[in-house]
């Protein structure tokens, strides 16, 4: 068994960018987000990811913008540093170490010397919000040991807290009590609510901003009111106005740069734009997909953006249209149609929004698109039962797709329908095109396609918790259909999971303990294979000279292995034994050795949920056999937090790090595929230029390389004399001088000379031997002494103004 070895585990994206709240750049042209242990740069006008800037060890809990260097950001990570980026060009410039785990970072202080932090107190479960000061050091690794507590016991939420005016006060509310802490008084005023009122609000805070110029405080509450608080800096002359249209809880409140709006969001998915001081005037913008989890406002208020429930952010135009949408893998309630990949655009499968699939670029990091399965209106109210895809499936050329999907209500019985997709050409996307109603009478546990290449017809095969399987087979005559074919059952038990072999000839399907094995042609029961205690859960046959292998998990954790060609079964137990030490191993086996072929322990913090083997566009040439496993395909895997992991070799490693650094991109050009084609375009222009220098390396130079005009460009423009003077030597320099044209002419006759002398004494005995055979071609090649000197004078003129104006 090999461990590790040149193998390592890479980040390859999927986490939540909506976990902390996004920042804009000054000039609106960049949006920078936390995203797992990495901060990513998007194009605010394309969309793309220029940059990830990668460094911490942990998940990282914020991002700031620098607000002395409008080119610099700050980011904080449960690591327990704070870095400080270029994010333009990508480059770390310094890493602060803090004694303390660092949750957040709040709103900028004006101190520039001074930043504030959310961490953990003294008590574990109890946070805090304590000042550093940063240390003046040119070193890139610097310590801050200048840490005091500003509050205690406030939220662990940061949009509970943030700062006013000018710097002057905190604003941190928790529960039901609101409190202010002025920076000179040194003192802090509470504000509390009461728990519930008359008709049953709740009146718990959410989330807290601050008017930039007037002394007014904005909080959000559970029933979705929003509460304006005046007069706070005395204890009992404090005044609060309310606000009320969200009909849940208020999840964000932030106003604009000159303070003239104040936006809030929730689970309605509508931003609300409220007039300051004129709040009856209200603005909507609806329909933003998902919750509202986070609003942002760019320095110049020319952009809004807001961060959804469904890791997606939306890039807004001052509140008029959405100008963008950045989204990243949707993380729902949990992956129940497990991890695939689409045979024709090799990108991964998995449940996404509500009703939805999400097809994932596995190389761009991004989301393709979502196809609708449900085809309803999702109602965002909780505690309704609404439709939910929960199983889905592809056949081998990727022109099928079967879906499941389920409602499953307390007075009702569960409603059942299982679809069948059609890839359409002309739209590059799928079309329902049958609809079984109730297909089964209980739950589907397992659905497959038959993979066969050469089979004649396209077969599915589902399994379901009322004691049967069924085939439905696709019928072609005027229009596709698709019908039942047949329905099997064995001894009234439930069937778990099914798959077919790769030929197509063998179907095996598991009812608890036993795998039965079944012939699709005749639909007879070939043979039964029985394993240890414990029900089958997984079921795969093995592919090319492993086919005649089926292998099963059981639910007592054991990989069980059959010949079907002896009906003998071996046991596996190594994943029995590492059962609640290792949380997430990784073993990689081959069906006819027992042991593994690769194991990998602990690959992530928390738990492994779902995995699935990528096909390679390019096959890997790997010598070493603890790697071979990785040539064809290459194993993703998804963790508890969202974040998509991958295996790759040193060497692979190594490439992709070489071919990222010889990307050079252009500050004022955002990284997209256009411009990427365009830079590979003029990279081809660029060796076509070398090409033709080299093959003119023995010409004349051209004018550019003359002493004249590299002074001429190399001079500072004041020091520079006049114009005239300039053009008289310029043009001397593109002139000839005729005592060293005629010296070139004597050199060229002198060595004519002595090479026609060196010709005729090595080719006289020659010539005496052949004179007849060779007197034709002797003096078709005999030239003049004026022809070979007119003939070595225009070899040496330059062309190359030809190749020039060809190219344009």
């Amino acid at each position: 068994m090999v461990e590790h070895g040149d193998i390592r585990v890479v980040h390859r994206g999927g986490s939540k960018i909506n976990f902390r709240e996004p920042v804009i750049t000054n000039d609106s042209s960049f949006l920078l987000c936390a995203s797992g242990e990495c901060v990513k740069v998007f194009s605010t006008s394309t969309e793309e990811c220029i940059h990830d800037l990668r460094g911490h060890t942990d998940l990282v809990t914020g991002v700031l913008l620098k607000p002395s260097n409008h080119l610099q950001v700050y980011s904080c990570s449960a690591d327990g540093t704070v870095r400080l980026w270029d994010f333009t060009d990508g480059i770390l410039i310094k890493v602060q170490l803090d004694s303390c785990i660092v949750f957040a970072f709040t709103v900028p202080h004006p101190t520039l010397s001074v930043m504030h932090l959310l961490t953990k107190g003294k008590d574990e479960k109890l946070f805090q919000l304590v000042a550093v000061h940063l240390p003046q050091s040119g070193d890139q690794l610097v310590e801050a040991r200048e840490l005091s507590a500003v509050l205690s016991d406030v939220s662990s939420n940061p949009a509970a807290i943030t700062i006013g005016r000018g710097g002057e006060y905190f604003a941190s509310a928790k529960g039901l009590q609101l409190e202010v802490y002025f920076f000179r008084k040194q003192k802090s005023y509470r504000f509390s609510l009461k728990e519930g009122n008359k008709k049953g609000g709740r009146n718990t805070f959410t989330c807290v901003a601050c008017h930039p110029k007037d002394d007014c405080i904005a909080t959000g509450h559970e029933d979705g009111k929003i509460r304006l608080w005046r007069n706070f800096n005395h204890k009992k002359e404090y005044t609060y106005t309310t606000l009320h249209w969200h009909h849940s809880a208020v999840s964000s409140l932030r106003f604009t740069p000159e303070g003239t709006n104040l936006l809030s969001g929730g689970v309605e998915s509508v931003l609300v734009q409220w007039r300051y001081n004129q709040e009856s005037q209200r603005d909507f913008l609806p329909r933003l997909g998902a919750a509202i989890t986070h609003i942002t406002i760019s320095p110049d208020g020319a952009l809004f953006c807001t961060s959804h429930s469904d890791n997606k952010i939306t890039i807004i135009q001052s509140c008029v249209k959405v100008s963008a949408v950045i989204q990243g893998l949707v993380k729902g309630e949990s992956v129940r149609t497990d991890l695939m990949v689409d045979p024709r655009s090799k990108a991964m499968v998995l449940n996404g929004k509500p009703g939805h699939l999400q097809f994932y670029s596995l190389q761009r990091d991004k989301l393709l698109y979502n196809l609708d399965i449900v085809q309803q209106e999702y109602i965002h109210e909780s505690g309704l039962q609404q439709f939910e895809v929960v199983k889905a499936a592809f056949d081998a050329s990727g022109n099928w797709l079967a879906t499941v999907e389920e409602r499953k209500q307390k007075a009702a019985e569960l409603e059942l329908n299982l679809k069948l997709w059609e890839f359409d050409e002309q739209t590059q996307s799928f079309v329902l095109n049958t609809t079984i109603s109730a297909p089964h009478e209980a739950q589907i546990t397992a659905m497959c396609f038959c993979h066969a290449a050469d089979s004649q017809t396209t077969m599915l095969v589902s399994t379901s918790k009322d004691g049967h399987f069924k085939a439905w087979q696709l019928a072609t005559p005027a229009r596709p259909s698709w019908s039942c074919d047949f329905v099997g059952a064995y001894h009234g038990l439930v069937p778990k999971c099914c798959c077919f072999s790769a030929d197509g000839s063998l179907l095996a399907v598991s009812f608890q303990e036993v795998v039965t094995v079944w012939s699709p042609s005749s639909w007879e029961l070939l043979t039964t294979l029985s394993q240890p205690p414990g029900a089958i859960r997984d079921l795969c046959f093995g592919r090319l000279s492993c086919s005649k292998y089926l292998l099963g998990t059981t639910a007592s954790n054991l990989l069980c292995c059959w010949n079907l060609l002896t009906c003998s079964c071996k046991t596996n137990c190594i994943l029995e034994h590492l059962h609640g030490h290792q949380p997430a191993a990784v073993f990689v086996f081959k069906p006819s050795e027992p042991r593994p072929l690769f194991s990998h322990k602990a690959v992530c913090s928390g738990k492994v949920t779902r995995a699935v083997f990528a096909p390679r566009e390019d096959m890997l040439e790997s010598c070493e056999e603890s790697s071979q496993w990785l040539n064809c395909s290459q194993l993703y895997f998804l963790t508890q937090y969202m974040d998509l992991m991958t295996f790759i070799t040193k060497a692979e490693e190594d490439r992709l790090m070489a071919s990222s650094k010889q990307l050079v991109i252009d500050d004022s050009v955002a990284m997209t595929p256009f411009y990427l084609l365009l830079g590979k375009h003029r990279q081809q222009q660029q060796e076509n230029q070398d090409t033709l220098s080299t093959l003119s390396a023995e010409r004349t130079p051209l004018p550019q390389g003359s002493v004249a005009i590299k002074e001429l460009l190399q001079t500072p423009a004041h020091v520079l004399p006049s114009t005239s003077f300039l053009c008289s030597m310029f043009v001397q320099s593109l002139l000839i001088s005729e005592s060293k044209h005629a010296e070139e002419e004597m050199e060229s006759e002198k060595e004519e000379e002595d090479s026609e002398g060196e010709m005729e004494s090595s080719t006289s005995r020659p010539r005496e031997a052949s004179l007849a055979g060779h007197a034709t071609e002797t003096a078709a090649l005999a030239l003049t002494k004026a022809q070979a000197r007119e003939l070595r004078r225009v070899k040496k003129l330059d062309h190359s103004w030809l190749s020039g104006l060809l190219d344009s």
